[in-house]
């Protein structure tokens, strides 16, 4: 079985955020709001939510447990402040608040007192299940490259 360290972390997250979309709901609010001080316009994507919180799950299986804080750490970025030199700020919590408290409540995550919320063995699983089925499509492929070999010219 394959877990989140075996697969490439940009497709782990695509594939995580699909599988959310079910579960979670994105609130009305989030259409309207950008996801920190360093960025000028809100997100573009239809299911950012869904890829956030699909990022979320993978640092509290890579790290956890994590806090908010840390999360705000992890997801800020450089601010331009104009004429002034760029500063590094931390990205908005209320986002990462709201996604954490959606994904205790379908059970995917729990908090550890005093030190940050991590996730339950449900949470594990799903990552698990994904990071497998996305292993198994790149193992199918690289079997398919090595029995290829050259193909022959029809001439």
């Amino acid at each position: 079985m394959a877990t989140a360290y075996d697969v490439p972390g940009q497709r782990l997250v695509e594939e995580l955020a699909k599988e959310l979309e079910g579960m979670i709901k994105m609130p009305e609010w989030a259409k309207f709001v950008k996801t920190g001080p360093h960025k000028e316009r809100p997100p573009e994507q239809e299911n950012w939510w869904y890829i956030r919180a699909a990022a979320i799950m993978r640092r509290l299986y890579l790290d956890g447990p994590v806090g908010v804080a840390r999360l705000r750490t992890y997801f800020g970025g450089r601010k331009n402040r104009g004429v002034a030199p760029e500063r590094r700020v931390d990205a908005g919590a209320k986002i990462i608040r709201t996604i954490l408290q959606q994904l205790e409540e379908v059970g995917l995550a729990e908090k550890v007192e005093k030190e940050g919320r991590r996730l339950t063995p449900k949470g594990i699983s799903l990552v698990d299940k994904v990071a497998t089925r996305i292993r198994m499509e790149m193992d199918g492929v690289k079997k398919e490259e090595k029995k290829g070999g050259r193909k022959k010219s029809k001439s």
